[in-house]
């Protein structure tokens, strides 16, 4: 795919699917402003690209600070002269108990950095893309998205996620932009990295899915450029399960 000219804006780029997808982006041409924590990681992904296609542009911060998220947005139209596509991915872990043992602020913590910020992401970027008549926005979901699992506020979230994105498809109908979730499952990053050693939640998932390996950032970030591509121009308001037929 050739997205040369284009420009995205991919959060939580650092590291996993997010730095996966900055780098098959900028491989495709396209100008990117990633956006994460860790300043360090950042310079490691821009000096990665300077032998690429495209460009990538780090911007440092976090997706619950509104002004951040809004500043990431000014770079991409300031520096590159609009905005294209979004993937809406950062995220984060957090060990909770039961519903019943979550106080106020855990819950308020899983809004704000997987939903929220969500939210806050698609208002600015939507801003830019509506008045150019087109643009892509894809939210990273989970799985959990989809189905139930342990984790209440999490497994909460990313409903939410893939209700926000489907409502958003309807919103704007006829609009020009576009909007669809991923919704990976076990995906081999930093955030699963312990999940490989654990052998009772390894066998539990690989028992559930058709295809027995964990999968891999770049088939998750081959899936978010290809709903950005023209190729994907018919597609709006859907929610992709990248799981190895989990879901299934």
């Amino acid at each position: 795919m050739d997205f040369t000219g284009k420009t995205a804006i991919v959060t939580g780029a650092t590291s996993g699917m997010g730095r996966a997808t900055a780098i098959e982006f900028a491989k495709a041409g396209a100008n990117v402003v990633a956006t994460g924590r860790r300043a360090e990681r950042g310079q490691e992904l821009v000096n990665e690209a300077s032998s690429l296609t495209g460009t990538i542009r780090f911007v440092q911060g976090d997706v619950t600070d509104a002004a951040h998220v809004q500043d990431t947005v000014s770079t991409a139209v300031n520096e590159f002269g609009g905005l294209d596509y979004a993937f809406n991915n950062a995220g984060g872990s957090r060990q909770v108990g039961r519903l019943h043992e979550y106080t106020d602020e855990d819950w308020d913590h899983y809004s704000n950095v997987f939903l929220k910020s969500v939210w806050r992401g698609m208002k600015h970027q939507i801003e830019v893309m509506l008045p150019a008549g087109h643009g892509v926005i894809v939210n990273n979901a989970s799985i959990a998205g989809m189905i139930g699992t342990p984790n209440a506020a999490y497994t909460t979230m990313k409903h939410g996620v893939v209700g926000l994105t489907k409502s958003a498809s309807r919103q704007y109908a006829g609009e020009g932009v576009r909007f669809n979730a991923v919704c990976p499952g076990w995906i081999d990053t930093e955030m699963t990295a312990s999940w490989r050693t654990d052998r009772e939640r390894a066998d539990m998932l690989l028992a559930h899915q058709s295809i027995k390996r964990h999968g891999e950032v770049n088939e998750v970030a081959s899936l978010v450029l290809w709903l950005c591509s023209d190729d994907a121009a018919f597609v709006n308001g859907v929610a992709w399960q990248v799981d190895g037929g989990f879901t299934a």
